[in-house]
């Protein structure tokens, strides 16, 4: 009899072992298989990167753009590897050093989040009358993204890519004459009622303060009710290489462009923060169990035990 019970409890054992390693290795695989996927998501991250820096020689924007994305590849794809590998081929070691790495990472995108909407939280395009589109002056904005941009090297970059990049070129719209029904240049109406991006508004054309007369979307003339005082107005050219690039209009379109991009990638950042920070604790798991294989540990068993049991018994 006490054969049969013992055989049937280490039959019972079996199971549940059995049960207990199938459990351990899938939260295992859980976190293998996110981490293959992050890093499938960073090669098209890492590819755009190294196109960017073949392309480096011929503009100097894109050679200041490049670097950016491939550390940001390069890091996503080391620690994607390092997750996977460990917690498929049960290495303690490689998932201790990916939890420390991924808590590196949140920290630093929890910093980026917090600094990125620091730096915006001021600046807004000004309502002018009977004009659709708004206007951005420099004297709008404050801290250390005006001061970034407005840093003589900085901008000189900045421009140079609005320049290669013909930021100013796809301003030209075409109406419809009624009466011969063919594509004509727009009115100066039709501009004035347009929704202009913060860079055609402030790069492409003088400030409406200046008083230039409109003659079509890239090109003003002076008029007598020009106003001098404002440098900007000096600065304006119709030569279309140099518009209002050296203008602080311009700059202040730049960093009005800059906000909005910070403002959505933020919230792109929380997502991809919630999403490492639940990776994140999968990977404890997955360490802990791979603890647990290598002690030869029982599933769920607690390793605090008292020094003194109590006398009571239940």
């Amino acid at each position: 009899m006490s054969l049969v019970v013992n055989e049937t409890v280490n039959y019972l054992r079996s199971i549940v072992s059995e049960k207990e390693f199938k459990m351990m290795r899938g939260s295992n695989s859980v976190i293998g298989a996110v981490n293959f996927v992050t890093f499938l998501i960073s090669i098209p991250i890492l590819g755009g990167g190294i196109w960017l820096s073949s392309r480096a020689n011929s503009t100097e924007c894109l050679q200041f753009l490049q670097w950016p994305l491939i550390v940001i590849g390069i890091t996503i794809m080391v620690i994607s590897l390092m997750g996977f590998a460990g917690a498929c081929y049960g290495l303690t070691w490689l998932m201790w050093l990916y939890l420390f790495v991924m808590f590196f990472v949140v920290v630093a995108l929890i910093g980026f989040i917090v600094f990125a909407y620091a730096v915006t939280d001021r600046g807004h395009g000004e309502v002018i009358m009977n004009r659709a589109f708004l206007e951005y002056q420099l004297s709008d904005y404050s801290g250390w993204l005006k001061e970034r941009v407005s840093d003589p090297v900085y901008w000189s970059k900045i421009s140079s890519c609005l320049r290669d990049a013909r930021a100013c070129r796809g301003m030209a719209k075409y109406g419809t004459d009624p009466a011969t029904g063919m594509r004509v240049p727009e009115s100066p109406d039709m501009f004035y009622s347009r929704q202009l991006s913060p860079i055609e508004s402030g790069c492409c054309k003088p400030p409406t303060s200046c008083g230039y007369a409109y003659a079509n979307e890239t090109f003003w003339n002076p008029s007598n009710a020009m106003l001098l005082t404002d440098t900007d107005c000096v600065k304006w050219s119709n030569d279309q290489r140099t518009l209002c690039y050296q203008c602080d209009s311009c700059k202040a379109g730049v960093i009005a462009s800059i906000r909005h991009s910070w403002r959505k990638v933020s919230v792109i950042n929380i997502v991809v923060l919630i999403i490492l920070v639940i990776v994140y604790v999968i990977g404890c798991a997955a360490f802990r169990n791979n603890q647990r294989m290598d002690n030869s540990e029982p599933y769920g068993e607690s390793r605090m035990t008292k020094a003194r049991p109590s006398r009571y018994q239940f």
